[in-house]
């Protein structure tokens, strides 16, 4: 007796187990809450298609209106609002109906994480729609019926199959924030030059070959990615941005530096992964606000001493360039935290200097500071091809390094200044590499009881001088990179 009745209450589970089977997959728990809060979040339940009851949420009756018609009753069926957010992400979604459009209130939907492969038309219905999520999807285009969603503040399409955008997209004139990031994007056009309200514009991850001119016309953007795309260039007209905040330009082909004479209140400005060969004055004048300057990866040999105009900045990346010297302006940067240089054949500065973090290495350079004597008149005699700005004898190195170092100048001769700073000092190791010599300097012979180690790479000297035999303690000669003969 006992089994039957537990085989009977076994098959009357069963008839439970098939009643819930049967029922939504969306419990009519949440559709009652949503009708109070406005807010429905379905994210992660699997479903591969939205039950009506979701679209339909504010038209048809609710259940418990048939059983509770109280008006004094605690639970107020009557009493409910319009839903304005639905959250649809991580399910298995492969389209959105038609019956979108029986949720004009809608201001948030977000169907990110799933596999939709277009959008319907009837979504240009939702007027009131502020935010719209259909990242991580499957999208290969944008229906036009979009540029309808006038008040549209935000718009995510990062990570889908995208090879254009339609040009309707810049009639979204209250548009905050884009994300076209991780598509297929081979250009953009012109039409962005609409959104006059865009503060974030997100293009990373695309193979855009270059940007529109008319990029120049967001003067509300605050922050410009376009990491990891085959920029060769940017237009000239990027420069006329004057809200922009932060710039990143990661992981292109640029060759030099765009110039930003208007964006004065850059703050971060990322040019890491490039072929960046050069940097001058004019590249940096302009960009006193900047707090982040990231130039590693590229391809520099020098840094010019307006770097100090930099006073904000903070950090400085230089990490795996070829740079060979610092300037000693670096010193004058008040408010530097971190200054990156690993992967740099830098000469003068012993590596572990380096290894001893960056406030070691600025105060280093500050004590090759000239005084201030040797800028009123007493500095070294510059040479037609000698740079100005690096014309100072380098004392500190003379007196603690034992080097002389007049290296990297560019100079038809060595000053003579340059050998008067000497003194009696027993230098052991002397830098003229990178300059424009045609001679040995006849002056070195005086170096004869001291100099070990001598660099003369990278000039124009045409046969090896005999004063190079003078030098008794001579272990270490570079001439590297010089057509030379013997004579």
């Amino acid at each position: 007796m006992s089994r039957f009745r537990r085989g009977g209450m076994t098959g009357s589970r069963d008839g439970f187990r098939d009643q819930r089977d049967k029922e939504p997959a969306v419990p009519q728990g949440l559709i009652k809450t949503a009708r109070k809060s406005g807010q429905l979040n379905l994210s992660g339940r699997g479903l591969s298609e939205v039950p009506a009851s979701v679209w339909r949420i504010n038209l048809d009756t609710p259940e418990e209106a048939h059983t509770n018609v109280q008006f004094d009753a605690s639970d107020r069926w009557w009493e409910q609002t319009d839903l304005l957010k639905l959250y649809l992400s991580s399910n298995k979604l492969q389209s959105l109906p038609d019956d979108l459009r029986l949720l004009p209130a809608l201001v948030v939907l977000d169907v990110h994480d799933n596999l939709l492969t277009e959008l319907p038309a009837a979504i240009g219905e939702l007027a009131n729609l502020q935010k719209l999520n259909v990242s991580h999807n499957k999208l290969k285009s944008l229906p036009p019926e979009l540029a309808q969603l006038q008040n549209l503040k935000s718009l995510l399409v990062q990570h889908n199959q995208l090879e254009e955008i339609p040009d309707v997209l810049g009639q979204l004139s209250a548009l905050e924030e884009l994300d076209l990031s991780s598509n297929s994007l081979r250009n953009i056009s012109g039409c962005l030059g609409g959104l006059t309200h865009l503060s974030r514009l997100n293009l990373s991850s695309n193979k855009l070959k270059s940007l529109p001119a008319e990029i120049s016309c967001l003067k509300s953007l605050r922050q410009l990615d376009c990491t990891s795309n085959l920029l060769e260039d940017v237009p000239t007209s990027l420069a006329g941005m004057a809200s922009l905040e932060q710039l990143y330009l990661r992981q292109n082909k640029l060759t030099f530096l765009p110039e930003l004479p208007n964006c004065k209140l850059l703050k971060e400005l990322h040019v890491g992964n490039n072929q960046i060969n050069t940097l001058g004055p004019q590249h940096l004048s302009h960009l006193s606000c900047l707090g982040i300057l990231e130039l590693r990866d590229n391809k520099l040999k020098s840094l010019p001493d307006e770097i100090a105009l930099l006073k904000g900045l903070e950090r400085l990346d230089l990490t795996n360039n070829d740079l060979s010297c610092l300037p000693n302006s670096l010193a004058n940067l008040p408010n530097l935290k971190s200054l990156q240089l690993e992967g740099n054949p830098l000469r003068g500065i012993r590596r572990d200097l380096l290894s001893k973090g960056t406030q070691e290495i600025l105060k280093y350079l500050r004590g090759r500071i000239q005084d201030p004597k040797s800028e009123q008149g007493e500095a070294p005699a510059v040479t037609a091809m000698t740079m100005p700005s690096d014309a100072l004898v380098n004392t500190h190195a003379i007196g603690t390094l034992k080097t002389l170092d007049y290296s990297d100048k560019q100079a038809l001769a060595i000053p003579d200044a340059v050998f008067n700073a000497v003194g009696s000092s027993p230098i052991t190791v002397v830098n003229f590499n990178k300059n424009q010599l045609m001679e040995v300097p006849l002056r070195i012979v005086e170096l004869k009881d001291s100099v070990c180690d001598v660099n003369l790479g990278f000039n124009k000297i045409p046969t090896i001088s005999l004063n190079l035999c003078m030098l008794q303690k001579l272990t270490h000669l570079d001439m590297s990179k010089i057509a030379y003969t013997y004579h």
